[in-house]
């Protein structure tokens, strides 16, 4: 079982990364992971939000040209159009 003592750091963590004053270069590699990170999960929600915005767009084109369908059935069944 892991031990609960804040001190101890796991050697695959201890390992992996170190404090900035015993090697700065490896914490600029966490930073610039973690930059990457960010701007990967940034480009897909901005990837998912155009297809949103794109079936939105034509779902309303659908829309429109339903309506003018049936305006155009109501025409040919001498429906009057009330608004």
């Amino acid at each position: 079982m892991a031990e609960n003592n804040p001190d101890s750091i796991p050697s695959d963590v201890e390992n992996t990364y170190t404090t900035p004053a015993n090697d700065p270069k490896n914490m600029q590699e966490v930073t610039q992971y973690v930059q990457t990170l960010l701007q990967t999960m940034q480009d897909k929600f901005q990837s998912m939000s155009d297809q949103i915005i794109n079936r939105i767009d034509e779902m309303g084109t659908r829309v429109d040209e339903l309506e003018k369908n049936i305006t155009d059935l109501m025409t040919q069944a001498g429906v009057e159009n009330e608004k």
